[in-house]
């Protein structure tokens, strides 16, 4: 069994030679241990694995010894965003300031938007509302002042002070359970570790992170700004892509009276994405829902739980199963991935789906070479040779392709990236630099890629990408 210990060391020596002591009596094995002084000066992350009672023992000895704390602290941070002029030295007043208050600084972030402002991002430890009050009015008398968000005082942890207010900053965006607080505070610390680990900054991460949030928060309700289109396939057939602000296209395939998604977003904009799929399925409600899924990545199956068959490769199958039975899926089981889709699940509120509903297409396989046929899919007037990547992506990636009507399905194998609306550009920017590569192995991806267009037959195509918009492409 694995667990992780979130501790609050004193700051003396051989305090985590006593805690190691506490596992290593009770035969538990450290599997990961990070510290960020830089971050916070006592929090330390312990990764074990040792039996069920085992581990309940090295729970009460820690909070025994103090090492697990419950009390709450009532401390605030106070996050502000300062717009100061982009010229030398623009900063130094608002840092006399702070001293003046005696305020800490918990976290720093800048960022130049045009020639002319930067804005800085600071959280200043607050302990009495009269003061921060009292600084607020002073520094606006030097610059243009935005409080962020102020509100810390329903605390929950135990642990860093730090990752408290992080993790509160995000809820207060986004709403998630006090268990999901807690994996939100663990995966936080797994990415800002390998990321250090490659020279990213702490603080780089967390921004990066909070960054990520604010834009599926403020893509929700009236701001969903899906870009839809619509595409004629034949007199009986047609595409509608619908393209939102975070996550995958979602295609809808009407041919005849019958109609096949393809892709389907994240689960957090179920209600909006009903709303635009009630608009072009009226009668959405009482038909059977079908859905083929490109690869088992969050971002495309977020909303499978409404549907009724889901069409799948045999290992995006397997990933699937994984997930429902609380297991890492192929994604998870990649180390520099894990954190980030973790991260995804909390906030976007994704939940597995039974394996019942599950139909596999093609043939399982050991793949050779970068892109293979495994079989064939027939929808309506359509009919698609169904190949699977061998994994430069996500293992159990499919591409579908009607050399007929020149459509190809591509996922993530192919993404649209000169064709996205801007809040997909802007989305679209965190995954690389959480993950470190949204791919397995991009080398191969682009293998994958140039196989798909060499086995495109001459003629005008339409290519509908994991993401961004249709593609057309001639090929001779």
């Amino acid at each position: 069994m694995n667990k992780t210990f979130i501790t609050k060391m004193p700051n003396h020596i051989g305090a985590f030679l006593k805690a190691s002591k506490c596992f290593s009596d009770l035969g538990i094995n450290i599997t990961r241990v990070s510290y960020n002084k830089t971050v916070d000066s006592h929090l330390l992350f312990i990764d074990v694995e040792g039996d069920e009672k085992s581990l309940e023992k090295a729970t009460q000895e820690l909070i025994s010894i103090g090492y697990i704390q419950y009390n709450l602290d009532y401390r605030d941070v106070v996050l502000l965003e300062f717009k100061l002029k982009d010229i030398p030295g623009a900063v130094t007043p608002i840092l006399e300031l702070i001293s003046e208050f005696n305020f800490n600084i918990t976290y720093i972030s800048s960022q130049q938007r045009d020639k002319k402002y930067q804005f800085f991002k600071m959280g200043l430890v607050v302990e009495n509302s009269t003061q921060i009050n009292k600084f607020i009015k002073k520094a606006s008398e030097l610059c243009q002042i935005k409080l962020i968000n102020s509100n810390y005082a329903n605390k929950i942890y135990d642990n860093s002070f730090f990752y408290n207010n992080f993790v509160n900053q995000i809820s207060s965006t986004i709403d998630i359970t006090d268990k999901a607080k807690n994996e939100l505070i663990i995966n936080t610390n797994l990415v800002m570790q390998i990321l250090n680990e490659s020279g990213v900054l702490p603080f780089q991460t967390f921004d990066s992170i909070s960054r990520f949030t604010e834009i599926i928060a403020a893509s929700k309700g009236k701001n969903f700004s899906a870009r839809t289109t619509h595409h004629k396939i034949t007199e009986n057939t047609e595409i509608t892509l619908i393209e939102p602000p975070c996550g995958s296209n979602i295609a809808i395939i009407k041919s005849y009276d019958k109609y096949l998604f393809i892709d389907t977003g994240y689960a957090c904009y179920e209600e909006e994405m009903l709303s635009l799929i009630k608009d072009i399925i009226p009668n959405f409600d009482n038909i059977t829902k079908e859905v083929f899924i490109t690869h088992a990545d969050v971002d495309h199956c977020g909303l499978l739980p409404l549907f009724d068959i889901v069409y799948a490769s045999a290992k995006s199958a397997k990933s699937l199963k994984f997930e429902y039975d609380n297991e890492n899926n192929f994604r998870q089981e990649n180390p520099l991935h894990k954190p980030y889709i973790n991260i995804c699940n909390i906030l976007t509120s994704y939940k597995p789906i039974s394996p019942q509903k599950i139909h596999v297409v093609g043939n399982e396989k050991k793949i050779e070479k970068p892109l293979e046929q495994t079989g064939l899919f027939d929808f309506g007037e359509l009919h698609f040779n169904i190949y699977e990547g061998k994994g430069g992506h996500l293992p159990g990636e499919s591409v579908l392709v009607d050399f007929e009507h020149k459509i190809a399905f591509t996922g993530d194998i192919f993404i649209n990236m000169k064709d996205m609306i801007p809040q997909q550009a802007e989305y679209n920017k965190y995954a690389p630099i959480l993950m470190t590569s949204v791919d397995f192995d991009p080398d191969l991806c682009r293998e994958e890629r140039n196989d798909l267009f060499n086995e495109l037959n001459n003629g005008k195509w339409q290519i509908f990408g994991g993401h961004g918009g249709k593609k057309t492409y001639e090929s001779f």
